[in-house]
């Protein structure tokens, strides 16, 4: 069965690709020929993972799961949130995003975090949500060079290591990973 994953984010795809049942093909933006930045305009993560479903589906009639994840700071009133990805402004790169959060995070006690990813699945007439949150702190300056975004500075509660120091352990306890999970139980009973 084919499912399309309305991304085009290598790492993304590689983490998913690897907990889908063997029996899916998962599908890229690029392998249907989609090559519109989908718009996230919506105010919440289940609303920016709903847009992007809904825009597969409306313009290539495939089935089709989306995510949105952010990074909630305690501290920081839940930001950088669904601007996670762009919190720098236009034209930044995680390393930039990373920056300014640490610069606001100074002098603040408080390093509670939680990321957190939601899913939207639209599957024949069925929408459906999974989501997947991974509490932790975070650190004052980076460590480790695996993952992506701002896993140099997150350490997941229970652990000793950044997500960027623990390579293919993150993929099993990721908040991707606990909503993929979750998505994957779902497709198993259809």
């Amino acid at each position: 069965m084919k499912l399309v994953f309305a991304t085009n984010n290598a790492h993304k795809l590689q983490e998913v690709s690897a907990m889908l049942p063997a029996d899916y093909e998962l599908l890229s933006l690029s392998d249907i020929g989609c090559d519109v930045d989908i718009p996230e305009t919506a105010d919440s993560l289940q609303g920016n993972a709903l847009q992007k479903a809904q825009y597969v589906k409306e313009h290539f009639g495939l089935d089709c799961f989306a995510d949105d994840t952010g990074l909630e700071v305690d501290a920081l009133g839940g930001e950088p949130g669904i601007y996670s990805a762009r919190y720098a402004g236009p034209g930044h790169d995680s390393k930039a995003n990373m920056a300014k959060l640490l610069l606001k995070m100074q002098g603040k006690t408080d390093r509670h975090a939680q990321f957190r990813t939601v899913i939207a699945l639209l599957l024949g007439s069925d929408t459906l949500f999974f989501e997947g949150i991974v509490k932790g702190t975070l650190l004052a300056e980076p460590r480790g060079t695996a993952g992506f975004g701002y896993d140099p500075i997150f350490v997941p509660d229970g652990f000793n290591e950044t997500f960027a120091e623990m390579g293919d352990e993150k993929n099993e306890i990721s908040h991707r990973a606990r909503a993929v999970e979750k998505l994957v139980e779902f497709l198993k009973k259809q």
